[in-house]
């Protein structure tokens, strides 16, 4: 998976028996097998195939393996996997749909921040002078 090459270990697991209704939060990796039902936060979360979230996810970075219905919100990346399905809305910088992956919505993708060239900045420094 893209996400332990930074390092970080899974914190937090939803077993595939198990069903959630309301928030859960976490730092670290979340991985969900199971169902959930209302809003997910985490540094970086993990659908499994065969997890399934009705509601919305605020992460960094998002692998969607699963189903997931609703909004989600990926600061830095979001994946969807070949057997992953997101219908609703996706916002993040950097999207990677991976053959076979289902979409259906809207997607918003915000431009980082842009940096001035070197003339860029020389120009608006002379200009607060």
């Amino acid at each position: 998976m893209i996400f332990n090459r930074d390092g970080e270990k899974l914190k937090s697991f939803l077993g595939s028996d198990s069903e959630l209704e309301g928030e859960l939060s976490s730092t670290g990796i979340l991985r969900l097998d199971g169902t959930v039902r209302g809003k997910v936060r985490a540094d970086q979360v993990i659908l499994t195939e065969r997890a399934v979230i009705r509601g919305e996810i605020t992460a960094r970075r998002i692998i969607v393996g699963g189903r997931a219905e609703g909004v989600l919100r990926a600061e830095e990346l979001l994946e969807i996997g070949p057997k992953g399905r997101v219908q609703g809305d996706i916002v993040t910088r950097r999207l990677l749909m991976v053959s076979g992956g289902v979409f259906d919505g809207r997607i918003e993708m915000p431009a980082a921040v842009q940096e001035h060239t070197p003339e860029e900045a020389e120009t608006a420094g002379a200009k607060a002078s």
